[in-house]
């Protein structure tokens, strides 16, 4: 077991284009939003107070994946409005009310320390944890920077393994270890809440949104909140800290956040562009109150008609979703009416099935086999797993009218089978991401959509738990990035 170590959130980024299977090389290959409140002067919270603000517990996993990493080198309601669910009383603002709808012109934004354009040889500090803690203390800046570099450049292309990683949890030698057994963890408004909203369903002793209830098949409890924050931070890291990928210039005025989660992304991109309003919306209201005065959140569906106004965002963004939007076509369209001529959407999705680096992967392989009865399950739901994969959402954005259509791959590794540290890490982060969300993934796919029992659905988990620890088969899922532009002169 990892020893427990309370780590807040922080976050992290992605970078890739689509490459064929065996594309891992082994060890000796050469080869804004129109309601924002504005808060009382009195109100004021400075940078530091800012800084220090509650965060919620994140995964002990960090402590694991710099282990690892060290030792490798030596809907029932019906509302006719979204609800605002920013709690102003908690919020910081310029104190100049002028500087509120330009923060560029404020004194206090000319000294404020800003990020350099996203580009993707961005450089990085030294790497940490969420909680600020070094992931690499005897490496210095520039050695991080340079295997963070290497990392991205590996991801988008062919990941070197780790030889001494290279072990079945099936060999004989394994002597029945029951290493893959071990238990799951480690891994004001502006308008008045309605009791619906803040009500929660519960299932199979896990806690569901109410609010449009059965749109989104997985929980929403203290438990999945951990995990969609390490996957964040996750993404971050293996895409060089960067947090978007589509060029929206450095002061973009109004951004959209689809499906926002717990927020984090939005309240990053908050801080990074303070010229921009940040609106996040999503159908359950588990965003924290401390929040940047320019980010913003809504209990809404997503795939409900929009309320904004024409020609309204800058920046559309959407990441992992494609396990809950049933309509991408109708999403893309609604797009293209909400963003300003000139004005980007961006998608960050994982397409959930594995691959092998070494084509090694058995359709029969338990992991293999748990994530086609997922795809199964919420196909009976409406909602098509698959498609992350290939060019079916690319296409759709081209239909819908989009133009400069962009897409690039990251590859994930699943486990520490990689080389690279930076990447040893990240397949560290989302095994336990995956082992983590193993029941909560399964659970409403399984008892919804294929009408498995609960019992039923836990004991099948039992060996797809244990061969998420199978190395051998350097398992890694495509984490696409695809954003594209409506045209200038559109209407």
């Amino acid at each position: 077991m990892l020893p427990d170590v309370s780590i807040p959130r922080q976050t992290l980024d992605p970078t890739a284009r689509n490459v064929p299977g065996g594309l891992f090389a082994p060890e000796n290959d050469e080869n804004e939003d129109h309601h924002q409140a504005l808060p009382a002067e009195d109100n004021i919270m400075s940078d530091t107070q800012f800084a220090q603000r509650p965060s919620r517990r994140f995964l002990d996993v960090a402590v694991g994946a710099a282990a690892a990493a060290t030792a490798s080198d030596g809907n029932c309601a019906n509302h006719d409005r979204p609800i605002d669910m920013t709690r102003d009383s908690f919020t910081r603002t310029p104190a100049d009310p002028a500087a509120r709808n330009h923060p560029e012109t404020s004194p206090e934004y000319a000294n404020r320390s800003r990020m350099p354009s996203l580009d993707a040889s961005m450089p990085t500090a030294g790497l940490t944890h969420p909680n600020g803690a070094p992931i690499f203390p005897d490496l210095s800046a520039e050695q991080q920077v340079t295997e963070s570099s290497e990392a991205a450049t590996q991801a988008e292309g062919s990941i070197a393994a780790d030889s001494d990683e290279l072990r079945s949890v099936f060999d004989a030698s394994d002597g029945g270890s029951d290493t893959g057994y071990e238990t799951e963890s480690a891994t004001n408004a502006t308008t008045s809440l309605e009791s619906s909203v803040r009500d929660f369903l519960y299932e199979n002793g896990r806690r569901y949104h109410r609010f449009r209830e059965g749109r989104y098949n997985f929980p929403n409890d203290e438990m999945e909140q951990e995990r969609e924050d390490m996957k964040h931070a996750m993404v971050k890291l293996l895409c060089s800290q960067r947090l978007s990928f589509a060029p929206i210039g450095d002061y973009p005025q109004k951004m959209l956040d689809i499906g926002t989660g717990t927020g984090v992304w939005a309240i990053e991109m908050g801080d990074r562009y303070p010229s921009a309003t940040v609106l996040g919306v999503d159908l359950s209201p588990i965003q924290p109150d401390w929040v940047p005065p320019n980010v913003r959140f809504e209990v809404d569906d997503i795939e409900s008609t929009w309320l904004y106004p024409r020609n309204h965002f800058d920046y559309i963004h959407s990441r992992h979703t494609v396990m809950a939007i049933k309509d991408w076509r109708s999403l893309f369209q609604r797009s293209m009416t909400h963003l300003k001529p000139g004005g980007w959407i961006e998608l960050q999705e994982i397409h959930h099935f594995p691959s092998s680096a070494n084509n090694s992967l058995s359709p029969t392989h338990p992991v293999a086999q748990y994530w086609g009865l997922v795809g199964q399950g919420l196909s009976k739901l409406g909602v098509d797993l698959n498609a992350a994969a290939g060019d079916q959402l690319p296409n759709l954005m081209r239909e819908a009218g989009l133009i400069n259509v962009t897409e690039r791959v990251f590859h994930v590794p699943i486990g520490t089978w990689p080389r690279n540290r930076v990447l040893k890490t990240v397949g560290m982060y989302w095994r336990t991401i995956l082992l983590d969300g193993l029941q909560a993934i399964a659970l409403g796919p399984f008892t919804r959509g294929l009408q498995w029992s609960a019992a039923q659905t836990e004991l099948f988990l039992v060996g797809v738990r244990r061969a998420y620890h199978d190395n051998s088969v350097l398992m890694y899922m495509p984490l696409r990035i695809m954003y594209g532009q409506k045209p200038r002169d559109a209407l």
